[in-house]
């Protein structure tokens, strides 16, 4: 089970990184807040003061338990800045509008990485609206940690499954006609109960989950039917809400927009109230206000960042609309130094050479803890606000970096995978992007072994 530590604000320690990084292709640059942790001295190795350098008590604490010098900071400032930016973005103050937008925040993948359950209950004092989870198992979790907000079961459930939607008080999303029998069923046992809640997700153009638009009538037939049951939403999903080129896929989105609102017009047109409407993701919300609806679905721009557009100067356009602060460093330290001389091979295979006599750093994170294994020979990492490249094949528990050019690196250093630096922050969307694969990607694959802190 993943660990879930909370660091305070007052106890922790933070200080400032004595180098600069300059800003290049690899995603340094300068962060907009104050730093999350800095890259430590360290100096002296292996001594007493080795589990306290470069990082607060609490957080060296929190990490001991662990055994491993490995961790992922999440600000909880950064999280509820993102999830307020979003919600004034969506509700501009010279739309008039009777209600509000709704914002569910997705903490599906463990929250893209960060602690779903923890991040819920930091999401609903910041008045999230909604969440959004892909299976009844993780919509369990969240409301175990206490969350009462209404959560929405993205992908659906699985026959046996509808107790635990009743118990939990989950919300199911109806893709397929026939599900509606089986909730219906469930929920009827329960005869002093409300009729249960659920949203119909419709299948616009993605061709992966939902009712076809042809099978709306029978949908309302069916619906009316169950006496157990109430709609309380539709929704549809998008497939390339990012891309806005001249090409197919670039004409996808309007598309989809197109036969959702088809679909929708029928179903009122037959007497069925829909709800709450809505479509908006992460890109859709940036960029495409049409599809707000009543409700978005913010997800990685929840984290930070937003999602890689056609063309790129798209992203760079809603990236300045709308801004957002990255939530997650992970973190490690270095447990090794190596001097080896030119020629000499690191790692499995020797898929790195070295062309000179180098200091090789070893740190204590490898994909089995989130490390992308592509990051091997094509990443880089920040060392006392450097950046050192990595060397060699990423393992599984252990990670080689080059830090030949950095002085005065140690045994025991703060190393940042990706995330802030004092100043500087290497952004989780640009290592995404170095290595061909979406920012959600690198977060959801920090896996359960890696504490998560938790600090203002």
């Amino acid at each position: 089970m993943t660990q879930i530590l909370t660091v305070s604000k007052k106890t922790r320690t933070v200080k400032a990184a004595t180098a600069k990084a300059k800003a290049d292709g690899a995603g340094i640059s300068k962060t907009t807040g104050k730093a999350a942790t800095t890259a430590a001295s360290g100096r002296g190795g292996l001594n007493t003061k080795y589990a306290l350098a470069g990082v607060g008590a609490d957080v060296a604490k929190a990490v001991s338990k662990v055994g491993r010098p490995v961790w992922a900071e999440i600000s909880t400032s950064a999280l509820t800045y993102n999830l307020d930016a979003i919600r004034k973005f969506v509700n501009p103050e010279d739309e008039q509008r009777a209600t509000p937008r709704l914002v569910l925040s997705i903490v599906k993948g463990n929250g893209y990485g960060h602690g779903g359950p923890e991040v819920a209950k930091i999401l609903e004092k910041a008045g999230s609206d909604w969440f959004g989870v892909t299976s009844a198992a993780e919509g369990i979790e969240v409301r175990k940690a206490g969350v009462k907000k209404p959560i929405l079961v993205l992908t659906s459930f699985w026959p046996g499954e509808e107790k635990n939607l009743l118990k939990y008080d989950l919300t199911p999303v109806v893709h397929r006609i026939e599900q509606l029998a089986q909730l219906n069923r469930a929920a009827a046992k329960d005869d002093k109960r409300d009729p249960l809640s659920f949203h119909l997700k419709i299948d616009s153009g993605m061709n992966r989950l939902g009712i076809a638009s042809n099978e709306i009538d029978e949908f309302a037939a069916q619906l009316a039917k169950c006496q157990s049951l109430r709609l309380g939403g539709v929704m549809t999903h998008f497939a390339s809400s990012e891309a806005f080129s001249a090409s197919p896929v670039g004409a996808q989105t309007r598309e989809q927009e197109e036969h959702f609102f088809v679909a929708l017009e029928r179903l009122r047109a037959l007497g069925v109230d829909p709800g709450i409407v809505h479509l908006a993701n992460s890109a859709a919300i940036a960029s495409r206000p049409e599809t707000w609806g009543d409700m978005v679905r913010p997800g990685v721009i929840l984290y930070g960042y937003h999602p890689g557009y056609d063309p790129q100067e798209k992203r760079e356009e809603a990236e300045k609309k709308l801004p957002l602060k990255p939530t997650m460093s992970l973190r490690t330290r270095i447990i090794n130094l190596r001097n080896i001389p030119a020629g000499a091979g690191v790692g499995y295979g020797m898929k790195f050479v070295a062309t000179r006599p180098s200091v090789i750093a070893v740190l204590a994170a490898g994909y089995g803890d989130g490390v992308h294994r592509s990051l091997g020979t094509k990443g880089n990492v920040l060392v006392r606000g450097k950046l050192a490249p990595i060397v060699g094949i990423v393992s599984m528990d252990v990670t080689m970096i080059d830090v030949t050019d950095i002085s005065g690196v140690d045994i025991g250093d703060v190393v940042t995978i990706y995330g802030t630096d004092g100043e500087q922050l290497l952004a989780t969307n640009a290592v995404a992007r170095g290595i061909g694969t979406v920012t959600s990607d690198l977060m959801c694959a920090v896996t359960a072994r890696v504490p998560r802190v938790y600090t203002e």
